[in-house]
């Protein structure tokens, strides 16, 4: 096995065991007696539902899911929408599954499948905010560079479904939420926005965020984010009926990954966030300094987008590490998204080898200039060192893993 192979093959890992037909049935109770509603919200929750009827039989209920990410189901609708910039499709599919809560009795019970990707897909805009300034607002939060939660406390905040707002929305109802985190931390209320999770922040935070991260937004942001917010605290009675699991989470995938390892393992965190160049400086400066081993890491780095390439933090990270590590002899490493989708491109990330700024200037391409221009998909396509894997219908995020040799 090569080491791109063994690389690989620990990326694979990673995601199988994230898969919810293989862990969520673990998790799932009973299937209670009376009514039995199933809603949810991501680039899993397709594949959740898929899992829950695989256990439950045919059952009422409504999903959200990412274009091309949908999957064969008995009762439970699927809709697919567009992520990670809202379309109307999304903001139907929203407001049919609250009109779907607000027909929830005392004696019903929900079960919400939430993932990664929810936020986008799960949308009901505040008053005054068009679908269009909802897309140039999420076009800012993810120029940005600003942290997940930080982006998401804005999306709350503007919002009348994230933040606890869909659990009190099906209130008296018992609901249970199942996640599968992709956040760092696994705080499940920064996961899809914490629909049925409560959040004590407020607007002026949200605020506080556009103006430190200098995002240009639409007015109609500006004046919902002035007005009362619909987030509900975590203290709220019509939360009392809601419980939330985390039942998949990076740690697990990490832990999976250094199972196939035959050298010392070194786990870095599954938590860790950032610029992705600066993360790959950092990393660079590990790897060059260590005995052979395998590093490991997860969490979501972030782009500060400057050009106008094709990028995403994965492959920003690899092409940074590439450039830092100079061609070092021995170290291979390989940095994807767990969805199978890094920033702009249907590609999961990339591969990199000490021949890869050689094979580079052979191509006349230039490293540092692609990644001024935040094109390091552009990079890796010409390299033919990408790595595809199509919709992996899960998401626990960022893994990256940096393989140094004797």
């Amino acid at each position: 096995m090569t080491e791109a192979q063994f690389l690989r093959s620990l990326f694979d890992k990673a995601v199988e065991v994230a898969n919810p037909m293989r862990s969520l049935a673990n998790h799932l109770p009973p299937k209670p007696a009376g009514r039995v509603i199933v809603i949810g919200a991501g680039k899993a929750s397709a594949r959740m539902a898929e899992a829950v009827e695989a256990a439950w039989g045919p059952c009422e209920g409504l999903v959200i899911t990412r274009y091309g990410y949908s999957r064969p189901t008995q009762g439970i609708e699927i809709v697919e929408a567009a992520h990670p910039v809202p379309d109307q499709a999304g903001l139907d599919a929203t407001s049919r599954m609250l009109d779907l809560l607000a027909s929830c009795g005392p004696d019903d019970f929900v079960l919400a499948l939430i993932s990664g990707g929810a936020s986008a897909l799960l949308e009901a805009p505040a008053e005054g905010i068009s679908l269009d300034d909802l897309r140039v607002l999420n076009a800012a939060l993810l120029a940005s560079g600003a942290p997940i939660d930080r982006m998401n406390t804005v999306r709350k905040h503007v919002s009348r479904v994230k933040g606890g707002q869909l659990a009190a929305a099906a209130y008296p109802a018992k609901m249970l939420t199942l996640m599968i985190s992709d956040v760092p931390g696994d705080n499940p209320a920064f996961i899809g926005s914490g629909p049925t999770v409560g959040d004590p922040s407020t607007s002026a935070e949200a605020l506080a965020v556009i103006g430190k991260w200098k995002m240009a937004v639409p007015p109609s942001v500006i004046t919902a984010l002035n007005r009362p917010t619909g987030v509900i605290a975590p203290d709220d009675t019509r939360l009392t009926t809601t419980e939330n699991v985390i039942y998949a989470a990076p740690a697990q995938s990490l832990d999976a990954a250094a199972e196939l390892a035959t050298m010392p393992v070194q786990i870095l965190g599954d938590a860790i966030e950032g610029e992705a160049r600066e993360a790959a400086a950092a990393h660079a400066a590990l790897a060059l300094s260590s005995k052979p081993c395998l590093l490991l890491s997860g969490g979501e780095l972030t782009v500060t987008c400057r050009g106008n390439g094709v990028g995403g933090p994965n492959v920003e990270y690899l092409l940074a590490l590439a450039i830092a590590l100079d061609g070092a002899a021995n170290i291979h490493a390989l940095a994807c998204d767990t969805d199978g989708v890094d920033g702009g491109a249907e590609v999961a990330g990339a591969i990199i080898s000490p021949d890869t700024l050689q094979r580079a200037k052979a191509l006349g391409l230039d490293p540092q200039a692609m990644l001024d221009n935040n094109d390091a998909h552009s990079f890796f396509a010409a390299l033919g060192d990408q790595v595809v894997t199509g919709p992996t219908l899960t998401n626990v995020n960022d893994f990256r893993a940096i393989l140094i040799t004797a």
